[in-house]
């Protein structure tokens, strides 16, 4: 009892600390630099505790209810929130130097640490209340940051789009939340589960059709806020805001879909119609997004459509029931996010220094062979493990993901058994962490569904085809990759929209400035004809 009590309050200091931190920086006229100084000693307090707390759930197996009903701890949530806490204090200490000099920094901290609280709620989160209202202030403190610079309107525009998908998603929340509640009797998320577990496990007869309406209303919500296609242009413009902004936003907000998800698999396990939903849109979205990312130039612009690709590929491990898989993705993702934003200028020298050389086009038999020898090495990593992790399909998922691995140049500069060496050793290294990644007492139970499962390796072979069409043959898929570089202008529909629910002037200093110019350039030309007159 003691140690749970212990662990009842301390789950209540993170949020508290970030919420104290805001308090500061918006109540008080501090300096920048003793506010982060300030920061930095309550994030690194906090994420001394997260830690404290991860560890007891994964080795001591504690559990805590800090508001019971209301907010609750699990062990995936605890993991989380160490890593959401890890990343902010990094991102912090990055933002302190990087915006030094800057004006708005005393709100940016305050919005910064708001983000950083809603996140901690969301994830002890244990009413549909909770939930609703964490994930809409986790988007009105973002939205701050990504107008950290209001005099840009692509910034502006990019913030409105992300609002629009926002309380569309906040909506589609209260109806699942309604639903779910009117079904139950009770708002409380254990009361739902518990709902669940007497239910008879049958496909079409299982849950009642509110239920299953919830669970729609609830993927819905989730794809409008894990900027899925078509409304994934948001996430890509957001690139206006500062670097630290950007990881972020793309390391840590964008991925509480996946976390959402996770914790509602037992609604999903019943749900055909909401899962099908999801298996559709987000196959699309790895498809097509995945593409893109391969046409894009700058380096920001493609690390933002790998997010999307990404996110749509972690809601594939959902729609196929591979929670497991889809929390480790998430975790994954985010730490990968997080130093691929905040070492971006370095990424953009070495890539400059890469252009001096040619490109090494991969061989059309690596292309072809790459896929079965990958194959076979996870199949056999596999088979040796003495605990089956995931379905024969999901085999052949990975197997198309570490192929690329074992590609080989058309001319190799070096040994091509040293080449393959190193990709069967850069394969079996990554099929080997995802085995005893899933020992890790998660506590997340999976539930797989071989139609969709296959759908999802249907979809990655598609992917795999493209990318190698788009290596071997070119010339042949300009067209394609001119569609592929415009996003196949999915994006303009939903720009379209926003323009027109926000008619108003949103880029006021752009257009004053070229009121200027063209009322600068008539003054010239009627002075010029008037010289000219008085000349004749």
């Amino acid at each position: 009892m003691t140690t749970i009590s212990v662990l009842s309050c301390a789950a209540w200091a993170a949020p508290g600390l970030m919420f104290a931190m805001a308090t500061l920086a918006a109540a008080t006229s501090l300096p920048a630099t003793r506010l982060w100084r300030c920061y930095q000693a309550l994030s690194g307090l906090a994420l001394s505790l997260a830690l404290s707390l991860a560890v007891a759930a994964l080795f001591f197996d504690r559990h805590a209810a800090p508001w019971p009903g209301v907010l609750g701890t699990s062990t995936l949530g605890l993991v989380l929130a160490l890593l959401v806490q890890g990343l902010g204090t990094v991102i912090g200490s990055f933002s302190a130097r990087y915006l030094q000099g800057e004006g708005g920094q005393r709100p940016y901290i305050a919005a910064l640490s708001v983000v950083l609280m809603a996140v901690h709620l969301l994830l002890l989160a244990d009413h549909w209340l909770v939930l609703i209202a964490a994930w809409a202030l986790v988007g009105l403190a973002l939205e701050k940051l990504l107008c950290f610079y209001p005099d840009r309107p692509f910034a502006r525009l990019a913030a409105y789009k992300k609002r629009i998908a926002d309380r569309l998603a906040d909506v589609l929340l209260v109806a699942a939340a309604g639903l779910a509640w009117s079904a139950v009797g009770s708002g409380s998320l254990p009361a739902l589960w518990s709902h669940l577990a007497h239910l008879p496990h049958a496909e079409q007869h299982g849950m009642s059709p509110g239920l299953q309406l919830s669970a729609l209303c609830l993927v819905l919500a989730v794809i409008l806020r894990t900027a899925l296609l078509p409304v994934h242009g948001w996430l890509i413009q957001v690139m206006e805001a500062p670097t630290p902004v950007s990881a972020l936003l793309h390391a840590g907000v964008v991925n509480l879909g996946g976390f959402v998800l996770v914790r509602f698999a037992p609604l999903l396990e019943q749900a055909v119609a909401a899962r099908s939903v999801l298996l559709v849109v987000s196959g699309g979205t790895v498809l097509l997004a995945g593409l893109v990312m391969l046409t894009r130039i700058s380096i920001k612009v493609k690390l933002a459509w790998s997010t999307v690709a990404q996110m749509g590929f972690m809601l594939l491990e959902c729609a196929a029931g591979l929670y497991m898989f889809a929390a480790l993705h998430l975790i994954g993702h985010s730490l990968y996010k997080a130093h691929a934003f905040l070492s971006a200028s370095s990424v953009v020298r070495d890539t400059r220094l890469q252009a001096l050389h040619a490109p090494a086009l991969p061989s059309t038999a690596s292309l072809v062979g790459a896929p079965l020898l990958s194959a076979a090495l996870v199949l056999a990593l596999q088979s040796v493990s003495p605990h089956a992790a995931w379905p024969w399909w999901w085999s052949g998922v990975l197997a198309l993901a570490w192929a690329p691995l074992l590609w080989l140049p058309q001319r190799p500069e070096g040994s091509r058994l040293r080449s393959v060496g190193l990709g069967l050793g850069g394969a079996a290294g990554l099929t080997l962490a995802a085995l005893v990644a899933h020992r890790l007492p998660l506590q997340i139970v999976d539930f797989p569904r071989t139609g969709y499962g296959v759908l999802a390796l249907l979809t990655m072979l598609a992917l795999y085809v493209c990318m190698g069409l788009l290596q071997l043959r070119p010339q042949a898929m300009a067209a394609w990759r001119r569609r592929s570089y415009a996003g196949f202008y999915l994006d303009e529909a939903y720009t379209r929209l926003a323009l027109t629910l926000w008619p108003s002037d949103w880029a006021p200093k752009a257009r004053r400035a070229a009121a200027n110019q063209q009322t600068n350039q008539g003054t010239t030309q009627t002075a010029h004809s008037l010289l000219g007159d008085a000349r004749h």
